[in-house]
């Protein structure tokens, strides 16, 4: 699987463009399609309350605290760049980074 537009790696971390549908029915995520992911978000986007829910949710999801997603954009706007540092597990198919063989010395 080639990597898709909406993610990349960058070290440990992963920066993800996402597109935040709020007021949905329950937060979950959605298709990838034009260089974002789509996520669905219950909150309203009023006072902040849906860039709060979407920092939770994605920190759950991908088993890191909420500390450690960071808004590189777009924290004000429907379409959204995060990093998510250190990921610990991924809730959607995510390609990982091939690094260099690690030598291991007896």
């Amino acid at each position: 699987m080639s990597e898709a537009l909406w993610y990349r790696w960058s070290g440990e971390d992963l920066e993800v463009t996402l597109r935040i549908q709020p007021r949905a029915r329950q937060d979950a995520f959605g298709e990838a399609q034009d260089g974002s992911l789509r996520v669905r978000i219950q909150a309203p986007p009023v006072e902040g309350q849906a860039t709060a829910a979407l920092r939770r949710f994605i920190a759950g999801a991908f088993g890191v605290a909420p500390s450690r997603v960071a808004f590189l954009s777009g924290e004000q706007s429907r379409i959204k760049r995060l990093l998510i540092r250190s990921p610990g597990r991924f809730p959607v198919p995510i390609d990982r980074p091939q690094g260099p063989p690690v030598s291991r010395r007896r």
